[in-house]
């Protein structure tokens, strides 16, 4: 309810959808189809510290390179935070991340990426901090309105694999 709550009081118009639980990108395949838009992957991160927390977003078909994106943010060693982790820091649980989840994160211990072909498209859609709906709104309210009211900056990273010559 947050989640909507949110997007509502910024502005943000927003179709909604109720599915089955659809905590994969596989899953969401059918959602999609309906939405009439891609639904992004988005990963939660840390460095093997275990201090230092990233909320990737990034299309849902792109495969993940760690590699890649340890490179552009000047941490090695990055995996995947525990479902304990995830919902200490972001109150959601596996399958339910999403950007919208930094609603619950005030003291900004995740940092948030962006993979930049999400840039670009007409619409962004994700979970609303549940697995069993998806929102789709577009992408430039998420960079005008939302991130703005999370008092969020991101940065940009590249996660595609460089031709080779």
């Amino acid at each position: 309810m947050r989640s909507y709550l949110f997007l509502e009081e910024h502005g943000v118009p927003y179709t909604r959808v109720s599915h089955d639980e659809a905590a994969t990108i596989e899953m969401c395949k059918d959602v999609e189809k309906v939405l009439g838009a891609k639904i992004c992957k988005n990963l939660l991160l840390c460095n093997r510290q275990q201090t230092d927390f990233y909320l990737l977003l990034m299309p849902g078909d792109l495969p993940f390179k760690t590699k890649l994106l340890s490179a552009q943010i000047g941490s090695a060693r990055l995996s995947f935070a525990s479902g304990e982790q995830m919902w200490e820091l972001l109150g959601v649980k596996p399958g339910s991340l999403t950007v919208l989840a930094l609603l619950n994160d005030p003291d900004k211990r995740v940092r948030l990426l962006i993979e930049k072909h999400l840039l670009d498209a007409e619409w962004f859609a994700c979970h609303p901090c549940v697995n069993t709906a998806t929102v789709k709104f577009r992408t430039a309210d998420l960079f005008e309105k939302l991130l703005p009211a999370l008092g969020r900056d991101y940065t940009t990273v590249d996660l595609e694999e460089p031709l080779e010559n």
